[in-house]
């Protein structure tokens, strides 16, 4: 009676499982986010929103130099009362460790401490305050003197490729290759092609810009524990990083998740939960950690800053026959996942176009900027901006239409990975393209004559891909426990951590279907070290394919376990028994029906049982998530600005569990993108190493006013492993409008601007060159 997946052979379509009804009553419906009317109201309390007893306060210090040695710490002036203690390399530890790792025994370069003797840029942490009250540290972190020796610095990464100034080590810091084809055949495709092009394109330094900035609490426990509460997307990563830091066993750190505001990759890594943690155990008392916009933007991660050279060679009839990139990549003044993210761009290079030769080769550098981390898409929006600008280019060298071009080149369902990675299950990116053209209307708007006046209307488009989750490359499984309680409900517990994107209900839905009870009596607890099974976290978009999957099979085996037990008890096979809406009965018995409730009750007194499972799931495979993106703009050439026009996204998600939660991260994603594509950056001064933007009064994020008009279309095809046929959207969904946009800024200009974002001055520039 469980529910078992058929398998798909080349070119099938994943159908309602078997022994489904063919009307599904939760999974596919646009239900609402569980905790929506809870923080309507403000019932859910978010870390800041907390008041606890005793609780000291801590406020930072941060480095006003880019690269320096602290020789002197002067905190006289900053003896207030109310002040505890004043933290900083002199008393805190000096472990070494790497913030971005995420489970033990991953390696990686460990070159970060709570607080360093040598500071590496501005907004590096030199020391914190706690006190009594958040004013008194706020007033005592003012007054104190840092001195510094001044060492050399460097903001561009080209130059810092150069080795003119050491921060660690001698650059590249890391490279990362990978190919399929060969050297001698790769050359001989650019010797013998019809056309190469050649570009260079640069991604900016981007600041996530969730509504919740940063926010930590600590609080010490009975024999020598602490609890670190923390708005994270992996408690078991938080809890691994504290205790290596402060040099105590696992068991003595308990990790809870907050309440989220907002993530994007921004709270992935370990940041200031050691340093909570340290105080509260050293003071005796709770410590919480606020930090403001300036200090989360500068002091916790960002997007990694990108260069990338491309040459790219095609044949007469538009095939690509080889291709070249060489990425420099900007970590930031420590490594945290320069090395991991390099990879994971260069994995998702080959898994996109049939490029029979192809080589990816990253090298990792350090500047004095700030630390460079998880951001939305994991760097694909980097390596796909970087890629998908250079084929527009390379299309109107060849005269063809940029939709026909890739519809050559593209991935085919069921294809391999060229580089050795895990299939692409059943990829429909063409048919993205297709619907999406359609939709759009290209074939029309390409053809219709470049514009003259003032303003200038251009048409772009662009591909993308996303994993679903670590299949290939890292460990990925999950443990879930479901049980039900003596009125029917149920409880899963699972180390889920919803940020925001529906997990939780996402989730419910999942084991409503197989269960067949309403959502509403489906309750999951946060994600707690000491309670919750182990998972590797909210990353990597392995959510809905991996543990999505899981609640599908532990609320199967539940089931099974259940119709077992209540066919012994009535005396009939198991294939006789029904479930619907929470009740159950035999075959041809429905005035027998009871509640589960009453059935669970009685069994628990008759067998002594109780109805509870426990699974552990390995994700067996790693498909592609793929999109296109199609978009219209209107550019100002007196002025430089661009206005979105109009914007058609169409997504292979596989199956929508939840088709509102789909929408509503794809229309986030494209926020997202447009600001990376246009407005969004975070530049440093080359002569002091200064930050130009210290706060969103200056950072251009995209607002609701400057949103246009965006049509949705998802390509539901099923996706063999994944919970219903479902697999990933929520990073990839930020992909292809970075270059769609570009393409289309290029397309109504003219120009082959490669420089993003795409500001005004830099339109101008590129019009006044022209």
């Amino acid at each position: 009676m469980g529910f078992r997946p058929r398998r798909l052979g080349k070119g099938s379509e994943l159908s309602d499982r078997k022994e489904i009804p063919d009307r599904l009553q939760y999974v596919g419906k646009p239900l609402p986010l569980d905790e929506a009317v809870s923080k309507a109201k403000g019932e859910i309390r978010f870390l800041t929103d907390r008041v606890w007893e005793e609780a000291l306060y801590l406020k930072l210090v941060l480095s006003e130099v880019p690269h320096g040695r602290v020789v002197e710490i002067d905190t006289r002036e900053a003896e207030l009362p109310g002040l505890v203690n004043i933290y900083s390399f002199l008393n805190t530890p000096r472990t070494q460790f790497n913030s971005q790792k995420w489970f033990v025994g991953q390696k990686g370069i460990e070159d970060q401490q709570i607080f360093s003797q040598t500071v590496r840029f501005v907004g590096d942490p030199v020391a914190a305050v706690a006190a009594r009250d958040k004013q008194t540290a706020i007033e005592a972190a003012k007054k104190i003197r840092i001195k510094y020796e001044s060492l050399p610095f460097v903001i561009d990464p080209e130059e810092a490729l150069q080795n003119k100034v050491i921060i660690h080590s001698p650059s590249p810091a890391a490279v990362l290759n990978f190919e399929c084809g060969d050297a001698a055949s790769r050359e001989k495709a650019f010797s013998e092609a019809f056309a190469v092009r050649e570009d260079r394109v640069e991604t900016p330094k981007i600041h996530h810009a969730a509504l919740e900035n940063h926010a930590f609490l600590a609080v010490p426990e009975a024999n020598g524990r602490v609890t670190v509460y923390s708005p994270c997307q992996i408690v078991y990563a938080v809890r691994m990083t504290v205790a290596q830091v402060l040099g105590l066993p696992l068991h003595k750190i308990r990790v809870i998740k907050a309440p989220v505001g907002g993530a994007f990759g921004g709270k992935q890594e370990v940041t200031f939960e050691p340093l909570c943690a340290f105080v509260a155990l050293h003071t005796r008392k709770p410590v919480r950690l606020e930090l403001d916009r300036r200090e989360t933007m500068l002091a916790t991660r960002t997007r990694t800053k990108t260069i990338g050279y491309v040459r790219t060679a095609v044949n007469q009839e538009g095939k690509i026959t080889a291709r070249e990139v060489r990425l420099l990549v900007d970590t930031g003044a420590y490594m945290s996942n320069g090395a991991v993210i390099s990879a994971a761009m260069g994995r998702k290079l080959f898994r996109l176009y049939r490029i029979p030769d192809q080589q990816y080769r990253a090298e990792v550098v350090h500047t004095n900027t700030p630390i460079a981390g998880a951001a939305r898409g994991y760097g694909s929006p980097q390596i796909h901006a970087i890629t998908e600008i250079n084929l527009d280019h390379a299309a109107r060298l060849l005269k063809i239409d940029p939709v026909e071009f890739r519809l050559q080149n593209l991935i085919h369902s069921y294809d391999s990975d060229p580089a050795g990675g895990p299939p692409l299950g059943n990829a429909r990116i063409l048919d993205c393209v297709r619907k999406g053209a359609a939709e759009f209307g290209w074939q029309g708007k390409w053809q219709q004559p470049p514009d003259a006046g003032r303003w200038r209307r251009g048409i772009g488009m662009a591909c993308g891909t996303h994993g679903n989750g670590y299949y290939g490359a890292y460990q990925d499984f999950t443990t879930m426990t479901l049980r039900m309680a003596e009125d029917g409900s149920l409880i899963l517990q699972a180390c889920l951590h919803d940020l925001g994107q529906g997990v939780e209900t996402m989730m419910k839905q999942i084991v409503a279907e197989v269960m067949s009870v309403p959502p509403a009596a489906i309750t999951i607890p946060v994600a707690d070290t000491d309670t919750s099974p182990y998972d590797i976290g909210c990353q990597a978009s392995r959510v809905t394919f991996v543990c999505g999957a899981c609640a599908l099979k532990v609320a199967e085996s539940l089931r099974e376990f259940f119709i077992a037990e209540v066919a012994n008890l009535l005396g009939c096979g198991p294939e006789e028994i029904m479930l619907k809406d929470g009740a159950v009965w035999a075959k041809g018995q429905p005035q027998e029906k009871r509640r589960y409730g009453e059935m669970a009750a009685l069994l628990q007194q008759k067998r002594q049982i109780e109805f509870i499972r426990t699974l552990t799931y390995h994700s067996p495979a790693n498909p592609g998530s793929y999109a296109a993106n199609f978009a219209e703009v209107a550019v100002d050439t007196y002025t430089g600005l661009v206005r979105i026009l109009e914007i058609v996204a169409v997504h292979d998600v596989g199956k929508a569990i939840n088709p509102g939660f789909v929408e509503g991260q794809i229309h986030g994603g494209i926020q997202m993108g447009l600001g990376m594509a246009l407005t969004e950056d975070l530049p440093f001064d080359q002569k002091t190493g200064a930050p130009k933007v210290e706060g969103l009064r200056k950072y251009h994020l995209i607002n609701a006013p400057d949103m246009p008009p965006i049509r949705i279309f998802l390509i539901e095809k099923g996706e063999e492993h994944g919970p219903f046929g479902a697999k990933s959207v929520g990073e990839l969904a930020a992909v292809p409008i970075v270059p769609a946009v570009v393409n289309a800024v290029n397309h109504a200009l003219g120009t082959s601007l490669t420089t993003l974002p795409l500001t005004p001055e830099r339109i101008l520039s590129a019009l006044n060159q022209g």
